[in-house]
């Protein structure tokens, strides 16, 4: 029996570990506002334009909004910015990983600026 336990929670584990690995934000550096701003306006601005959504008015990047959506964390914001989600194109085919965390970081920092 503790074998079979073992085996259960060994497997649980590398589970989640797979569940996570391909969509995790990377974590090994410091994110780069700068970097995220003029991603953002050349990739994010047509469509949240000082942080609304022309296309789906309720999905802003409002921080009240992000809250609401569960969105509002650096890991979120990185996968739908990468994965992408309804109307929302995925971006991790044109942006890198680490371009990818420097939009989220810069969408978070004016999201709690208010814009």
């Amino acid at each position: 029996m503790r074998i079979c336990i073992q085996k259960v929670v060994l497997s649980a584990c590398l589970a989640a570990a797979l569940l996570l690995s391909p969509t995790t934000a990377p974590q090994s550096r410091a994110a780069d506002l700068s970097n995220g701003r003029r991603l953002f306006q050349a990739n994010c601005a047509d469509c949240h334009v000082k942080g609304g959504n022309v296309v789906d008015r309720e999905k802003t990047l409002h921080i009240e909004a992000l809250k609401a959506n569960g969105r509002a964390t650096p890991a979120a914001v990185w996968r739908q910015v990468a994965e992408g989600r309804g109307k929302m194109p995925a971006f991790k085919a044109f942006l890198s990983p680490e371009q990818i965390e420097d939009v989220a970081a810069y969408v978070l920092d004016r999201a709690r600026s208010g814009w």
